[in-house]
């Protein structure tokens, strides 16, 4: 009798993986009820699960589907068997890492079986017949709900926050409910303790005065540290999506701080939050009123004809987009160009593509177009959603569940301090960049009343770009080699970064982390002539260096910053004096 129990047991048919799947996803739904308007208001993706599931089935090959099915059903076999006899192979997957998640029976087969169901969501995915963009939103909407039901993320299912409870006599529940309730307040998810800084006090402390200001923007000088000076000042666009001082953290990590210690007056935008008064602002506005009068004040306050000019991220594309306007206007105000993880071709957007085309950008026309502000937090909100794992759930667990409070971390806290733009610049932008791709087409569009072409900027371009970038991948940045100097691919110096679009630019030298990619300078090269087609060509010959790519940055800078004068013993001039400190007054403005 015994032994006929025992072919019973393991004659057991399997449940077919469909239903196994569904099943999963019904059990793993039903604690995210407890946080559920917070994480919808985090995460955009989660939104379109539902309509990217129902796709799937619909156009996947049927000898193809059998080979999946086949292949869950044998794995899944083998994760039963493994678990019977307690012989489950090891987690590999970090958020896994904690020994009780292996020592517990239960939760080792949670989240194996987890992982199965992952691995098949996925090839389901990827086994969908569908055009390109199709597959790419499918693809995406289907890692957000993986991400999203990882047992890991759900009181029930984590042993690590469950072995806290026992061994704080449930003071961690207690911790991470008030975490919990405080950002629902706040509206976001926090990833750093967000009382340790302050913008002015411990971040962004570069000293300096704020000599001009408008609408949109403070212009900022900052105080010299060399006795002597570069001849031409340098002026700084970071983006207008974000506060600037991701570029003027602290004294150790600020770019603002290392370039003034190498004997440039160093200037910078510092943008508006946007609110109703200029919700009806225009691109063009931004870069006539914004970019343009920046380089004309920089021109007038420092009495030089020529200036050298930084741009990072969304600041290099309306920084290069004012420097096109200007040369059609037969002025080229600028003696170097800086680019920075920047997008002039973009025609690989990244990561950022899935939430691009043309009914989106053509409700956010309908909302905002015409007057209204596109929100920072759902700027935030998307961004989070392209790594969820690390900007979501990574602090859901430690915040919510273990009632952790996050750690002090200043890169962190400027990523949560969020910033509007008006809505008909943003709409835009939107369209003619990221959907359309009319930027870089030669005289395809006109702005501030000029034909745009990029390609009548009269400077040599220094072009950063980050190898992991998610936001801005490495070969679009590389793009602008080709669309800046056309024909002149010798003024333009390319560097290539590693880790992501903020690390990768954040690095200083005196930490010597990370590393980067180079081909040797024009003087190095002398008259010989390096055809490089494309980045992939490119990285092949580039050399690899460890450390910082700033010191190559400088040394480019000083090629182009002209002799050394006295450094300047006032901030702006009779015309421009000082209206209050640095870092000023709309750095500190937070979005609603």
């Amino acid at each position: 009798m015994a032994q006929s129990n025992s072919k019973k047991s393991t004659s057991t048919p399997l449940p077919d993986p469909a239903a196994a799947v569904t099943q999963w996803l019904e059990q793993m739904a039903q604690p995210n009820k407890v946080w559920e308007s917070l994480l919808q208001k985090a995460q955009p993706g989660l939104e379109a699960m539902p309509a990217a599931l129902g796709e799937m089935g619909v156009a996947i090959e049927p000898e193809v589907m059998a080979r999946l099915q086949s292949d869950y059903i044998e794995q899944l076999s083998a994760l039963w068997q493994g678990t019977l006899s307690s012989t489950l192979p090891p987690l590999p997957d970090k958020r896994f890492a904690a020994p009780v998640w292996h020592t517990n029976p239960l939760s080792a087969f949670q989240a194996s079986s987890y992982l199965l169901n992952a691995r098949f969501l996925t090839a389901l995915a990827d086994a969908v017949q569908a055009p390109a963009k199709a597959k790419q939103k499918l693809r995406f909407s289907v890692q957000q709900m993986i991400d999203a039901m990882s047992p890991a993320n759900f009181l029930a299912t984590n042993p690590e926050a469950q072995q806290k409870i026992l061994d704080t006599k449930g003071e961690s529940l207690v911790r991470g409910m008030s975490n919990m309730l405080s950002d629902m307040k706040k509206g976001h998810i926090s990833q750093t303790d967000e009382n340790a800084f302050e913008v002015g006090t411990n971040v962004a402390t570069s000293e300096g005065a704020v000599v001009f200001e408008n609408a949109f923007f403070q212009l900022l000088q900052y105080k010299p540290l060399t006795k002597t000076v570069a001849q031409r000042p340098l002026l700084i666009v970071p983006p207008c999506i974000n506060k600037f001082y991701i570029l003027d953290l602290q004294p150790a990590n600020s770019l603002v701080r290392y370039a003034v210690d190498e004997g440039h007056t160093v200037f910078l935008v510092s943008w508006r939050n946007a609110d109703e008064s200029i919700d009806h602002a225009t691109w063009d506005e931004y870069i006539e009123e914004a970019v343009i009068k920046a380089i004309d004040l920089v021109q007038t306050i420092s009495n030089q004809p020529q200036i050298n000019a930084l741009g990072f991220c969304v600041g290099g594309t309306l920084l290069s987009t004012a420097l096109a306007v200007l040369a059609a206007r037969g002025e080229h105000p600028v003696a170097s160009l800086t680019l920075l993880t920047t997008f002039l071709d973009f025609s690989d957007t990244g990561a950022i593509d899935v939430y691009v085309d043309e009914e989106r950008v053509a409700q956010r026309e309908l909302a905002i177009g015409k007057g209204g502000l596109m929100q920072g937090k759902d700027f935030a909100a998307a961004f989070s959603s392209l790594r969820p794992n690390d900007l979501i759930w990574n602090y859901v667990g430690a915040n919510y569940l273990k009632g952790e409070e996050p750690v002090p971390f200043d890169l962190l806290y400027w990523n949560a301090d969020s910033t509007n733009m008006p809505g008909p610049m943003f709409c835009w932008y939107l369209r003619n960049t990221y959907l359309e791709n009319n930027l870089k087409v030669p005289g395809k569009l006109t702005v501030c009343g000029e034909a745009l072409d990029f390609g009548l900027i009269d400077a040599p371009a220094f072009i950063y770009a980050s190898r992991e970038d998610h936001i801005v991948p490495w070969e679009s940045a590389y793009a602008s080699m080709a669309i800046l100097n056309p024909g002149q691919g010798q003024k333009n110096r390319f560097v290539l970064g590693a880790s992501g679009h903020i690390a990768g630019v954040v690095n200083p030298p005196a930490k010597m982390k990370r590393n980067f990619w180079s081909q040797p300078s024009t003087a190095a090269r002398g008259k010989k002539k390096i055809v490089l087609s494309d980045a992939a060509d490119w990285l092949k010959t580039a050399k690899e260096q460890p450390g910082s790519w700033w010191p190559e940055w400088s040394a480019f800078l000083t090629e182009h910053a002209g002799k050394q004068v006295a450094a300047p013993r006032s901030y702006g001039n009779k015309t421009y004096p000082v209206i209050e400190p640095a870092p000023g007054r709309y750095v500190k403005q937070k979005a609603e």
